[in-house]
């Protein structure tokens, strides 16, 4: 009778999460998931014997799961008695409102840079409207669209705060890697436009500096040196990227150098032509759309390959390589398959992959084994999936 009740609970929980009778997915996680400890600790040992029963152990019909321990995600946990809470996007915005209030000094000195970006251009736009002037309205909403995405900025410093739930089980982490891309993304398009000018003026022989975009160009470079100033720390092209948060911070940094470098150079041409350099516009804004592109490059690849869930820079393919040949040549290992592993965010490594064993053996060793051997390369999440047919 114990048996028969033993088996419809275990049924009823595979039913419930999605497990057939003949699944044999079992995944590993380094993260505190099942209400393990936060402390840091050496890769998870597995018994290979059968006097001490695991955690999550599993007859070759079935997974038990321990009853009130469900994982969905990070810090995040499920029980019978509830059902996780309805995605609310009033909800989701008052609460990244009310993180830029209480947040980190990024944070407030990014909120203070978008307020004077704000006014400046604001300023910038009526000024032209008012006298006529093209150049000022054209650079006012060439600003106005920079703010716009230091705004996004700053949302996502905010969001990312957000712990994970039932819709986004890894987090909000990879929304910093999503504006750092948009940032690069923005800033090469600018380079691009700067170089189209500079071939414009060189086509037209543009000799002419118009006094009131000098002084244009003055005003914005004083207010983008402060936002250089606030994010100083991240003054490197190359940077090693030890979370999300280092990605947003640096191409804040990459955007606002960017614009500080386009006034330097409109300064800089309106200087030479004053002096009677031929084409000192064409060779100044030459020299800018270069210096941006060569700036912002090495940010907009490693984006977009952590946006493409390219393999992980940080652990060589030869050590991935050599993991998969230890596993193969296992007597119980028939093939290994599958095998993917990508960054979610900067510093958190996630992987998969596929093994099919004999038939009747014991596969517990086998995943220790495995677990072991990617915890020790810096794998976090780990999903191992045996077959024995």
């Amino acid at each position: 009778m114990e048996a028969s009740d033993s088996y419809h609970t275990r049924s009823s929980l595979n039913g419930d999460f999605g497990f057939g009778s003949s699944d044999r997915r079992f995944a590993f996680s380094r993260q505190a998931s099942l209400k393990q400890s936060r402390e840091p600790h050496s890769p998870a040992s597995f018994p290979l014997n059968n006097s001490r029963r695991p955690f999550l152990s599993r007859t070759d019909s079935s997974i038990d799961i321990p009853r009130g321990h469900y994982w969905s995600g990070q810090d995040h946990y499920f029980s019978d008695e509830k059902s996780p809470e309805k995605f609310s996007w009033s909800s989701f915005i008052f609460s990244v409102f009310r993180n830029i209030r209480s947040g980190h000094r990024y944070m407030k000195r990014l909120f203070f840079m978008i307020s004077l970006n704000v006014a400046y251009s604001t300023a910038e736009l009526f000024i032209g409207l008012f006298t006529g002037r093209v150049g000022l309205v054209s650079d006012a909403f060439h600003l106005t669209f920079g703010c716009g995405l230091l705004t996004f900025s700053l949302f996502v410093m905010a969001a990312s705060k957000k712990k994970a739930d039932g819709d986004y089980t890894y987090g909000y982490k990879r929304l910093e890697v999503l504006s750092a891309f948009t940032n690069t993304l923005f800033l090469l398009f600018m380079s691009f436009s700067i170089a189209v000018e500079a071939l414009h003026a060189f086509i037209q022989d543009e000799s002419e500096h118009k006094h009131y975009l000098i002084v244009s160009a003055v005003t914005n470079l004083v207010v983008n040196l402060i936002g250089v100033w606030f994010f100083r720390n991240y003054a490197r092209i190359n940077i090693t990227y030890r979370n999300a948060e280092d990605m947003n911070h640096h191409s804040v940094f990459l955007h606002v150098l960017a614009d500080s470098i386009r006034s330097a150079g409109l300064i800089l041409a309106s200087w030479l032509l004053s002096v009677g350099v031929q084409n000192a516009e064409v060779l100044c804004l030459g020299l800018v759309s270069a210096a941006v592109f060569t700036l912002v490059l090495p940010l907009f690849r490693t984006t977009g390959g952590i946006l493409l869930q390219m393999a992980p820079p940080s652990i060589p393919t030869s050590a991935l390589s050599k993991c998969l040949r230890q596993i193969t040549a296992r007597e119980d290992v028939l093939e290994v398959s599958q095998a993917r592993f990508w960054e979610l965010v900067p510093g958190h490594v996630v992987g998969s992959l596929s093994i099919q064993v004999k038939k009747g053996v014991d596969d517990r060793p086998l995943l220790g084994l495995v677990h072991g051997l990617y915890h020790d390369l810096g794998v976090q999440d780990l999903t191992v999936q045996t077959d024995d047919t």
